[in-house]
């Protein structure tokens, strides 16, 4: 038989069919869909990675206070459960220094009476366990200008640095009808050019106003937009933070960014100094950035910054990590979701897969006759076996067909749950492929049993 005569075969069975044809194909039509989606919101993932650090310098390394105690009474309370083998162990210390500090008071005459412990060392003990991390004065470690130079003058290798700290202040001003919560920074001059910001109008923070003290700021990109609708109109407009006015004397251009932990178009610029004094107090938690001058050497970079804060600030923990690194971690958690969903999906094919097999081998049973009538006229094995792994492969393509438009239709609704999609043509035809080759393989089997039957059997068969 000519392979034009087996097509039209093929036609005439599935247009006789065609509610049958859907309905077998709803399973391939969910995996093509889902197939489709989630590479393209795997590419999507990629791309969000890639945009925000694009703008990060390759040889930024973020340093930040981390040292905590095994047990912190603020955790406590908000529901987390301390490891209660390092607790034992720290109340044991705890009580042990208690006698020993009680001791040496009672011989000298100016102990608590029965050696109960007083004031002191032993109480800064128990308030450092019961309230988070401490260096080794048992004071907060709170980082400053003078560790940026100290980083510089005994660290090889670091080209420049800076210091920035984040906190949250109120805002009004502007077209805000009450006051509003933004995420404010407080950062030195030189933080746009190790950030790589790029100003919209106007122009970055500087050095004299940092040592002024000056209220001014600058606005990203979409608290601008928030507040005075533009960037023009915000430029040398006043905002009030925390009910002091302060002047606008930059926006940022839309980044896109996460530089230090602060995102620069959600974010408000103040001088480091102006928001210690006004807004923050001391009392913050800084993060101090350097920049390698080789990328390649920032490795031993970091094992030298570490080096020195030991020493500086003995027993104190420190988060250190680069930018290469923290792109690394977001790109491979993105790429663990995405393998997850693939997972999904070829699960769902292969339910899809199993529905088509058992319709065709249903088929089989009820066209028996007609197999036997196409024997009996000359069709031979091999005839028989492609009409029906083509029927198969026919409605697995207009299954796929159907889930790549499908997925189509429902990108849009992804995409109001701030989810970043990315279709593209390769995608969509991965998922062609897979309907196509899943109902080909799951219709192997029905195919080959149809061209296996006798001629005389099927003829006969009621």
């Amino acid at each position: 038989m000519r392979i034009s005569e087996i097509f039209r075969l093929v036609y005439l069975n599935l247009s006789q069919n065609k509610f049958k044809v859907i309905l077998t194909s709803i399973g391939i039509v969910v995996g093509s869909a889902t197939i489709m989606l989630v590479l393209a919101i795997g590419m999507g993932g990629r791309a969000e990675v890639a945009e925000q650090f694009k703008n990060l310098n390759a040889g930024a390394i973020d340093i930040a206070y981390g040292g905590e105690s095994s047990f912190n009474m603020k955790d406590f309370m908000n529901g987390e459960m301390p490891d209660m083998e390092n607790l034992g162990n720290e109340m044991q210390q705890f009580w042990g220094s208690a006698g020993n500090s009680g001791s040496t008071r009672g011989d000298n005459g100016s102990g608590s009476r029965g050696g109960f412990p007083g004031s002191g060392s032993m109480m800064q003990q128990f308030g450092n366990m019961f309230g988070g991390g401490s260096s080794s004065s048992g004071d907060e470690v709170i980082l400053t200008t003078e560790d940026c130079e100290e980083l510089e003058l005994f660290v090889s290798g670091i080209s420049d640095s800076t210091i920035s700290y984040s906190s949250k202040a109120s805002l009004e001003g502007g077209e805000l009808e009450s006051a509003t919560t933004y995420t404010l920074a407080g950062v030195q001059s030189n933080y746009a050019g190790i950030s790589n910001l790029k100003m919209s109008i106007g122009n970055f923070l500087t050095d004299k106003q940092n040592d002024s003290k000056e209220k001014v700021c600058v606005l990203g990109m979409s608290v601008a937009q928030e507040i005075f609708s533009s960037a023009y109109e915000a430029y040398d407009s006043s905002v009030y933070i925390d009910g002091r006015p302060y002047v606008v004397v930059g926006v940022l251009g839309a980044m896109g960014t996460v530089a230090s932990g602060i995102s620069p178009d959600t974010a408000v610029f103040v001088p480091y100094e102006t928001g210690i004094k006004y807004i923050t107090g001391p009392a913050i938690s800084p993060t101090v950035t350097v920049i390698a001058a080789d990328v390649n050497g920032i490795q031993q970079v970091m094992a030298d910054v570490e080096t020195v804060l030991a020493d500086n600030y003995e027993g104190a923990t420190f988060t250190i990590s680069d930018a290469g690194t923290k792109m690394e971690a977001a790109s491979a958690s993105n790429d663990t979701l995405t393998w997850l969903l693939i997972s999904m999906s070829v699960i769902v094919f292969i339910v899809g897969g199993i529905g088509i097999m058992n319709v065709l081998f249903l088929s089989v049973k009820e066209r028996t006759n007609e197999i036997g009538i196409l024997k009996a006229i000359g069709c031979s094995r091999r005839d028989i076996l492609i009409e029906f792994l083509m029927e198969a492969a026919c409605i697995s393509f207009i299954g796929a067909v159907i889930g790549v438009l499908l997925s189509l239709a429902i990108t849009p609704l992804v995409e109001l749950f701030s989810v970043r999609v990315e279709l593209t043509l390769s995608g969509a035809l991965l998922s062609l492929l897979f309907g196509v080759v899943t109902g080909t393989i799951f219709g192997l089997q029905p195919a080959y049993k149809a061209s296996r039957l006798i001629p005389v059997v099927a003829l006969n068969h009621e």
